[in-house]
Formats: structure tokens, C-alpha cells, sequence
């Protein structure tokens, strides 16, 4: 089993959309049982509580399922259990960092796995409310990085 884990901050707008989003596009290519995804927060502001009401809307607008979601924090033993950690921004990263490394875990940025993207980094809507444009950038990176899952993993 491939396990993605998607950080930001606080968990309740980027990376549970990410999520959801990444959960949708599993099922949709019938490899719910070879890849499993999950969602956190490097803070622990929101634990226990469901997605921001801007993730919601937009998720709901796009028929995109966030049932079951609640906000948790980081822990040292998901570079354990994770095989991902893909992280909204450079700080996540090196807020992430600062908890614990281990060489075999991918950790990089959602964006990383778009080509030529018009954005680095995720920016947090949590301030700007902007996010139906959010929602854009993580389908792109989430259908970026499932690409890469298959290639990389054969599948």
C-alpha cells in the first residue's frame, strides 16, 4: 500500500481539499486499494474539526466528497507509516523538517508535481478566502503527483 499524507498548517483548508480531491482521483482510476491518502496539520489549532467552510463549498461545487475528515497534527511516527509527505509550502516543509527527517519519505511540495506551474507554493485561503483558485492549483498537483505514483510504482 502506497500511503500519501498532504500537510498544511492547520488542516483545515489546503490539506484536506487535497485530500479529498487526491481520494477522488484514486477511486476514479480503481487504485483505492494500492494507494491510501490522509491529511494534517503542523499546528494543532483545529484538531478534531472538520474542513473550513470555503474547503467545503468548493469541494461541494465540484462533487467532491469530504465526508469523514477532521483536522490532526503531525506526528514523528507518520514519517513511519507514510511513503509521501507533500506539503502546501516551503515552510510546511521545513516545519516538517524540524519534526523529523527520514531519507526514505518523499516530502515535497504539491506543486512540485505540476509542470511549469504558475504558482511555487499553495497559498493559504484561509486569509485570502480565495478558494476556488486554490482549488484549482491542488487538482493540478494531485493529478501531478498521481501520475508520478503510477510511474514510479508501476501501477
Amino acid at each position: 500500500m502506497i500511503k500519501v499524507l498532504f500537510v498544511c498548517l492547520g488542516n483545515i483548508c489546503r490539506s484536506p481539499m487535497a485530500e479529498a480531491i487526491f481520494r477522488k482521483l484514486v477511486e476514479e482510476e480503481g487504485l483505492h486499494d494500492q494507494i491510501s491518502v490522509d491529511s494534517a496539520g503542523i499546528g494543532h489549532w483545529h484538531i478534531g474539526s472538520v474542513p473550513h467552510e470555503g474547503t467545503r463549498k468548493v469541494l461541494d461545487a465540484h462533487t467532491v466528497s469530504y465526508e469523514g475528515l477532521a483536522a490532526r497534527q503531525v506526528k514523528p511516527e507518520d514519517w513511519d507509516e507514510y511513503d509521501y509527505l507533500i506539503a502546501m509550502d516551503e515552510k510546511n516543509i521545513q516545519d516538517l523538517q524540524a519534526i523529523r527527517e527520514k531519507n526514505e519519505v518523499v516530502v515535497q511540495k504539491l506543486m512540485d508535481y505540476v509542470e511549469n506551474p504558475v504558482e511555487s507554493e499553495v497559498p493559504d485561503p484561509y486569509f485570502s478566502g480565495n478558494f476556488d483558485y486554490v482549488y484549482e492549483l491542488v487538482q493540478a498537483g494531485c493529478e501531478g503527483l498521481l501520475e508520478s505514483i503510477k510511474k514510479n510504482h508501476q501501477l
